[in-house]
């Protein structure tokens, strides 16, 4: 349709047919989907618990042991705080699910802390949310993979070594299925995430049961006790703290459904609410009820066999059926933990590059609807971290829960201004702002007070966290925050320069054509293409120059008698390269020419350019073209322009 009333620029809307053909992604990711398949690619209550509720479930598997870890350094007497000390990160855990509970239905287009942060409390604090949450996303990837491996070696302890490339299987596996699309990684993980719920509540159960019948008995053959730091003669309040805040390792991955809300099916808000209440029930109970039953098993923290599995053999008496099947499916849900993190680093990282502060590529969406690269650059960046760190949980424990609480405290804050903000607006008036539109509240003191103790709680456990995990690493991650921010207003800068120099307000009219157009078109030898891209030069301009440069003296003079003949009247500069340079005396004359020349001259240079059919032998042909584009892009008025050559080698035989 050609739309020309009132004499406007012609616009010609036009569909297309095209289907993009299968190929090698096709089956090993699946066939393109269409922008219209989106919202059936959208999941419902029981499929989202697989996909954003794995991290924060998994972390049962670990949570205890890390609480353990620190403890230890007091003797094993005190062990047994490990159980109070689990019900004080449940209360925690308990505020903190309340509040995002009440972000999920505030915001229902998802971002959670950088979207709450951007809207209520400025750019700034965002941005720092957003570097919390990208870090904690890599993080999450890093040590659900190191502690699904470690599952794995307290089973098969001869995998010890192995444990670095296993992990970076395991990540990949992991990316593969999630470039598939939401819909199909959340179907395939569905299953291994309800087994490992069933097998999970099976063997506490049982071991509740055994314990109160009295045939509950202790670790067998227990691992040497490891600990981090020195040894100490009592049990201080500093060493509590530090267990707390290895432990609060369990809330990692709570915020997960809330920068996810997109995914769900309609209505998006009640079923990511829902999903939340489920996967906090469900994460308080299992992480309670491994803490009660290590500390009458007596099971000890080590690398070389995990406190899940300790428990498992006590439980079951030995590495038998139930056994196994418990790693297993620790083990599964453990690396599928990463898939949280998977869902939700691209979606936030397409947010945040709409918003110009990383790269926009990062906002465009692959052929199954995911935002493939954000997927990739996550995958990548965990496994340099997998071989940075040696696949150790303990070792990239503390630089996890940092920045989740970090995000948690601003989103917290940023919610309860919100509702600071609701209550100054009168019934039936609204405000509308970047990510939510605002509404009168009646109960928003009762909002504002929740959200506010939230904030208060995860701040404190966060200064907590800083000062006890500072020595073991947490300084990394308040060094690495501050740079990333740095490198997002560097971004952003950039592309607000970029914008304002391609702003057509304040333009005016469009300035008129050159007043002249010189076009230089280099030589190497005078054939059929080079003919071609004579013919296309003096199409553009009658002031044409040929430029060949002089290498061999003989192959100079054959071209010289060649151009007589075929050169049809254009001028041909010889130009002579005693170093036998190619590129650097062309460059050199283009920059000649261009520094005098006439105000409003433009320079063309024309490249002919061989195509092969046969992409093996386009590697013998020097791309001329590419390089003299690298090389002159950043020149004012210099247009580079290749006139392919087609050859045929099939015909060029007969």
């Amino acid at each position: 349709m050609v739309n020309q009333e009132n004499n406007q620029t012609p616009i010609i809307e036009r569909s297309t047919a095209y289907k993009p053909p299968r190929n090698w992604r096709s089956w090993l990711i699946g066939r393109p989907l269409s922008t219209a398949d989106a919202p059936h690619q959208t999941i419902g209550k029981r499929v989202g618990l697989a996909v954003f509720a794995s991290d924060a479930l998994s972390s049962t598997a670990y949570a205890t042991q890390e609480i353990l870890v620190i403890l230890a350094a007091a003797g094993t007497m005190a062990f047994g705080y490990v159980f109070p000390i689990a019900i004080a990160i449940v209360i925690l855990l308990a505020i903190v699910s309340i509040s995002y509970e009440q972000t999920i239905h505030a915001y229902p287009d998802g971002g959670g802390a950088y979207i709450v942060s951007r809207d209520n409390l400025g750019e700034f604090p965002a941005l720092i949310a957003a570097a919390a949450l990208l870090t904690d996303y890599i993080l999450t990837v890093s040590v659900s993979i190191a502690s699904g491996v470690a599952q794995l070696v307290s089973a098969f302890p001869d995998l010890y070594n192995l444990r670095v490339p296993l992990a970076i299987i395991f990540i990949l596996f992991i990316m593969l299925v999630n470039l598939r699309g939401v819909k199909e990684s959340g179907s395939a993980f569905a299953i291994p995430t309800y087994f490992f719920i069933a097998v999970m509540m099976i063997t506490i159960s049982t071991g509740l049961w055994r314990l109160i019948t009295g045939s509950l008995g202790m670790v067998i053959d227990p691992p040497e006790v490891e600990f981090h730091g020195d040894a100490l003669t009592a049990i201080t309040p500093f060493l509590l703290l530090h267990a707390f805040s290895s432990g609060t390792a369990a809330l990692t991955g709570i915020e997960a459904i809330s920068n996810g809300i997109t995914a769900f099916k309609e209505p998006r808000s009640k079923n990511a609410g829902i999903t939340l209440v489920w996967m906090s029930i469900i994460l308080s109970v299992f992480f309670l009820g491994v803490s009660f039953i290590t500390n009458f098993v007596h099971a000890v923290p080590s690398e070389t066999e995990t406190v899940i599995s300790q428990i498992a053999r006590t439980i079951f008496d030995g590495r038998g059926t139930m056994y196994l099947m418990v790693i297993s499916a620790t083990t599964v849900i453990l690396i599928m933990a990463a898939n949280t993190a998977f869902a939700d680093f691209p979606r936030l990282g397409a947010l945040i590059a709409k918003d110009g502060f990383i790269p926009r590529q990062l906002a465009y969406r692959g052929s199954r609807l995911v935002y493939s690269r954000g997927i990739v650059t996550l995958a990548v960046i965990a496994s340099v971290l997998m071989v940075l760190f040696n696949a150790s949980v303990t070792r990239l424990i503390p630089l996890y829960a940092i920045g989740v609480f970090l995000s948690f405290t601003l989103s917290q804050s940023g919610m309860a201004l919100r509702w600071w903000k609701t209550g100054r607006l009168k019934p039936g008036e609204e405000k509308v702002e970047r990510g939510s539109t605002l509404h009168f509240e009646k109960n928003w003191i009762f909002k504002m007070l929740v959200n506010g103790f939230g904030a208060v709680c995860t701040a404190v456990v966060m200064m907590v966290f800083a000062i006890t995990k500072f020595k073991d690493g947490a300084y990394l991650v308040l060094i690495l925050i501050p740079i990333l921010v740095g490198v997002f207003w560097m971004i952003h800068r950039h592309y607000n320069n970029l914008a304002k120099n391609l702003s057509l307000e304040n333009f005016g009219v469009i300035p008129p054509h050159s007043h002249r157009h010189r076009v230089i078109m280099p030589v190497s030898g005078v054939h059929q293409g080079t003919l071609a891209g004579l013919r296309y030069a003096r199409m553009l301009s009658d002031d044409v120059t040929c430029v060949h440069i002089v290498i061999e003296p003989d192959e100079a003079e054959k071209t010289r008698k060649k151009w007589e003949t075929w050169g049809d009247g254009v001028r041909l500069v010889m130009l002579d390269s005693p170093y036998r340079l190619f590129i650097e005396p062309l460059l050199e004359y283009i920059a000649d020419l261009a520094e005098n020349r006439q105000p409003g001259e433009t320079i063309t240079v024309v490249v002919p350019e061989f195509v092969s059919d046969n992409r093996l032998t386009d590697a013998l042909h020097t791309n001329t073209a590419n390089i003299l584009r690298s090389q002159l892009r950043n020149q004012h008025g210099i247009v580079i322009t290749n006139v392919p050559y087609h050859v045929h080698e099939a015909e060029s035989e007969h």
